[in-house]
């Protein structure tokens, strides 16, 4: 990360890996994110991009052999809309709290994890060294909210050819009514007098 209390410099911002042997007792770490350092994944990903620096500040305290790592990510990102598919901005505000212990080694089996807070996760780390690149990029995903439209009256893509109709209507003939009962006005009703032979 950029500055610590240490005055310790790292190098390698891009990864963003810390060297826990290198902190004090309790150390604040800061550092600025530039929109080169999302890597897009899978093509129907949610988050597309950053379109403004994600500021992230992190304190990380030492409790023992173990760590605390309170932090907080500010910025915004270009994610996709659930219902037009079209990017938007959203406003990106995460806290997270996070309980690093070493992944314990196979000889000494699976221990028990007590954890200092309710509303602390667990994250494992190998030997001294975090990782925040993959701790951060999982506080976005994390942060966005539970059905993402780019606006509340969003009237989404045409069923029929795709279009998105927030931009305009298409002419396509859309069917009304609720799909359960569509296909009862293809039903022909035969008048059971004539059934039963009488005129």
């Amino acid at each position: 990360m950029g500055g610590t209390k240490t005055g310790s410099s790292y190098k390698d911002l891009s990864l963003m890996i810390i060297d826990l042997t290198r902190l004090p007792d309790d150390a604040e770490l800061s550092e600025a994110l530039d929109d080169d350092w999302w890597r897009g994944g899978e093509q129907d990903e949610q988050v597309l991009a950053l379109d403004a620096p994600l500021q992230v500040a992190v304190r990380v305290r030492r409790a023992g052999n173990k760590y605390l790592l309170d932090g907080k990510v500010t910025g915004g990102i270009l994610i996709r809309c659930d219902w037009c598919l079209e990017p938007y901005h959203h406003d990106l505000a995460a806290r997270f709290n996070l309980y690093l212990q070493v992944r314990p080694s196979p000889e000494a089996g699976s221990a028990d994890v007590e954890l200092l807070d309710d509303d602390m996760e667990v994250e494992f780390i190998s030997g001294e060294e975090v990782n925040l690149d993959g701790i951060i990029r999982e506080q976005v995903f994390l942060s966005l909210p539970m059905k993402c439209v780019c606006q509340e009256n969003c009237l989404g893509l045409c069923p029929v050819c795709g279009g998105n109709l927030n931009t305009g209507q298409c002419q396509c003939q859309r069917k009304t009514g609720h799909p359960a009962f569509l296909k009862l006005k293809n039903l022909k009703i035969q008048n059971p007098e004539v059934n039963n032979g009488s005129t």
